[in-house]
């Protein structure tokens, strides 16, 4: 078993503690860098895919796991994104400015989504944001003049200082690298007051409120920061479907946002990792589920999005911490052996005394 023996303060807000956890962010990390040597292109786009909804999901975890606001519209904002972006670079804007531009954008209309929305809670903001993605897609439908609506959208190619990215490795690096920034970024905005408040919201608003938080700023600021993250996201996304319609950023995809964090395990960076490895490894289970299953069962219309509701429901009543949480059990159960106790992540029935007033 690892005793942290701390000799300084600083290592109080250290991102990583633990020597394994150094050990293992590293040689991941050097994974990644050399996958091109090893990986043929195929492969490459997938993981680089991979990389673009872990960007994603850390986006929806900051408003969701981190503040506590359910959102079940948040593919509105990858999609405006990617139609914001790819309309900036069709005027000629070089790649950094257009994805500073289209992060500003998404994170503003956020912060308006959030303004309108800071005083719901539950299944009223749940049902706000599902408006507001209905509103969003039905609005680059009809946009003809500058989205080509429903006929689609061409996203121009990929340049960056004059260099055209052709090749798929060069694409999987600038994924990489973007991912990386917004995992240190957002790890950093958990250690910074601004993050700390959010987790209060989540928590207890109450408490929170008694504290001296501003409860409705601090959602708003929670919403324009995942709206500017998941921007992000649509960006790299863009670049990966070569072809935007409004139909790809519909309520599918929504529920499959929401799906990658409750699965991965809510409230923490790790959770949007393994979630978005588990939704990209989805469609090959669910291949696998249609040649087994019956042709009148796999040939529904709908089986998609019943298995996304139903992991769901499963996940929230038999592992509520999601992967991360069963990750954290089994290294526990390494660092304790053989002193191990099953009670050590026994739920507790306790509540804050503040909660008996809701």
């Amino acid at each position: 078993m690892q005793v942290i023996f701390k000799t300084s303060y600083n290592q109080d807000i250290n991102i990583l503690s633990k020597t394994g956890q150094y050990i293992r962010v590293t040689l991941l990390v050097l994974a990644m860098l050399t996958a091109p040597l090893y990986l043929d292109v195929y492969y490459l786009s997938e993981l680089g895919l991979l990389l673009v909804y872990v960007v994603a999901g850390v986006g929806l975890m900051i408003l969701t796991g981190f503040t506590g606001q359910v959102s079940f519209g948040h593919a509105a904002f990858l999609g405006i994104g990617a139609y914001c972006h790819s309309i900036l670079m069709s005027m000629g804007l070089p790649f950094f400015v257009s994805l500073l531009a289209t992060a500003l954008f998404s994170g503003l209309v956020g912060m308006l989504l959030g303004r309108s929305a800071s005083k719901m809670h539950g299944f009223y903001l749940a049902v706000a944001t599902l408006a507001f993605l209905i509103i969003v897609e039905t609005l680059i439908g009809e946009w003809t003049d500058v989205t080509g609506g429903y006929a689609g959208f061409a996203v121009p190619e990929l340049e960056i200082f004059g260099i055209y990215f052709v090749e798929m490795w060069q694409q999987y690096y600038l994924d990489l690298g973007v991912t990386l920034f917004v995992l240190w970024g957002t790890a950093n905005l958990l250690r910074s007051p601004s993050g700390r408040a959010f987790l209060a919201v989540r928590d207890s608003e109450l408490s929170a409120r008694s504290l001296g938080v501003n409860i409705e700023w601090v959602k708003i600021q929670s919403f324009g920061i995942s709206a500017a993250v998941t921007g992000v996201a649509g960006v790299l996304l863009a670049h990966h479907l070569l072809y935007l319609s409004p139909e790809t950023f519909g309520v599918l995809e929504s529920l499959k946002l929401l799906l990658m964090i409750v699965v991965g395990g809510l409230g923490s960076i790790l959770g949007a990792i393994f979630g978005a490895i588990f939704v990209s490894l989805l469609p090959v289970a669910l291949s696998i589920l249609r040649d087994v299953l019956p042709d009148e069962i796999s040939q529904q219309a709908g089986l998609e999005p019943m298995l996304f509701g139903v992991i769901i429901v499963i996940f929230v009543v038999f592992e509520p911490d999601g992967i991360s949480g069963r990750w954290r059990k089994l290294l526990h159960f390494f660092e304790t052996f053989p002193y191990y106790r099953k009670a050590s992540f026994v739920r507790q029935k306790s509540y804050l005394k503040t909660e008996r007033m809701r």
